[in-house]
């Protein structure tokens, strides 16, 4: 595994809770959250008021399902997990993707409301950076080194 990869992927484990805690909307008058700002978790502790079952769902996507796919490509990156692992780390990385679509979703609501503004801030550009920065990760560290062909000297 190339060093820029696995580096890339530690980063991730600093820049993901520093993403749920940044910024992803700025919103005024919002009905859905009555915030000036939302992030990832004011968002899901006004979703936990309200649906406890969406709450759990979207903690799983957002929090828990793109950073222990962080972890398990640096411990796959270290050698301290068989790469036999790669398929469930990449069903989480698509569960992963759900959380781009939720505040998508999020947004378009909002905004179809028809009142209040909202304006996107820098942390959905850092979560979605994130999301998309571990992907191609997660793609990079699926391929199979090559393997050497052995040379034949003709004698």
């Amino acid at each position: 595994m190339k060093p820029i990869v696995k580096i890339a992927n530690l980063a991730l484990l600093v820049l993901f809770p520093v993403a749920w805690f940044a910024p992803l909307l700025r919103a005024g008058l919002l009905p859905l959250f009555g915030l000036s700002e939302i992030s990832v978790i004011s968002g899901l502790q006004s979703l936990w008021e309200s649906d406890v079952f969406l709450a759990l769902m979207v903690t799983f996507f957002a929090i828990f399902a793109p950073y222990l796919k962080t972890i398990g490509l640096a411990l796959i990156h270290f050698n301290l997990l068989h790469r036999k692992v790669l398929p469930v780390l990449h069903i989480l990385g698509k569960l992963a993707m759900a959380d781009i679509f939720l505040i998508a979703l999020y947004i378009t609501l909002a905004k179809g409301i028809g009142f209040g503004t909202i304006e996107v801030a820098w942390g959905l550009y850092l979560f979605t950076a994130c999301i998309l920065a571990s992907l191609a990760i997660s793609i990079l560290s699926g391929r199979k080194k090559p393997k050497s062909k052995p040379t034949s000297i003709a004698t």
